[in-house]
């Protein structure tokens, strides 16, 4: 069972069933954005935050209690919207998670390819992340198998910078991931 969990935030984002997560997208204000993740019942599970309009976009995700659980940041000027995780709020190489990046700057949709660690030169991708232009909704692939789905669910509010999300995370994958690439997949799309 062990070589079957995915995990890459960290082992007690993983669950041995299904797991259904709400994610809450509010623009906070004209500089700052917050997610927000809710297991089915209700329960806050994670929070990312960070500025909108800034350069170089990050963003930190914390657990209930407040503490870093991964930082993620856009690398400057990358033609294919490069993102690096990190675990907790570090930069440094032995925190390193994984490599984030548009399967291809040029496709009209959004995909995304996932490398983990240092693996980044040397081996294919890891997870591929496919969605469409026309919606936010996408899959999150390990191999040929489909670890997790995301369905962007459209309301007025999303007019109003308000946004929800329905996540259905597979047994054994780390949440904590599937949100991460979420943010990312949203960010990738705006400004």
């Amino acid at each position: 069972m062990e070589d079957q969990m995915v995990k890459v935030v960290g082992e007690r984002f993983c669950v041995p069933y299904t797991m259904e997560l709400v994610v809450k997208r509010k623009l906070q204000s004209f500089s700052k954005t917050l997610y927000e993740a809710f297991d089915a019942t209700g329960n806050f599970l994670l929070q990312v935050d960070g500025g909108v309009w800034k350069f170089q976009k990050k963003r930190v995700m914390k657990d209930p209690a407040g503490l870093p659980v991964a930082t993620l940041r856009e690398k400057a000027l990358s033609w294919k919207h490069q993102w690096m995780i990190h675990q907790g709020e570090s930069s440094e190489r032995n925190h390193f998670l994984c490599t984030v990046q548009k399967s291809n700057a040029l496709r009209i949709k959004n995909n995304l390819d996932v490398f983990l660690g240092n693996r980044y030169k040397d081996h294919g991708r890891d997870f591929h992340v496919t969605g469409s232009f026309s919606s936010l909704s996408f899959k999150v692939i390990r191999a040929n198998t489909v670890i997790a789905e995301v369905r962007h669910n459209f309301t007025w509010g999303s007019c109003k910078g308000k946004e929800s999300f329905k996540v259905k995370v597979y047994p054994e994958v780390d949440y904590a991931f599937i949100v991460a690439l979420l943010v990312i997949m949203n960010e990738s799309d705006g400004p």
